[in-house]
């Protein structure tokens, strides 16, 4: 069985979400990524990642968001 590449312990940046093994935050990979940051990028500056633990954090967040929660979302001031 293959250990899981996001895991989440209270004890580690506060219990959020993070890749295995590391204090990066699934959260800290979507800013990048939101950003315009490349994986490639990401991987440049932090060498214990994998792209493996990129798409990992993908499926996570995508994973999260499917569950049955109203997000409100502000309209954009015209």
């Amino acid at each position: 069985m293959q250990k899981p590449l996001i895991i989440s312990d209270p004890n580690v940046m506060m219990g959020k979400p993070v890749i295995a093994g590391t204090r990066i935050t699934v959260e800290f990979i979507l800013e990048k990524l939101s950003a315009g940051e490349t994986a490639e990028q990401i991987l440049d500056a932090h060498p214990r990642l994998t792209h493996e633990a990129i798409q990992s954090a993908l499926a996570f967040a995508s994973q999260a968001l499917r569950a049955d929660v109203v997000y409100p979302i502000a309209e954009a001031v015209t």
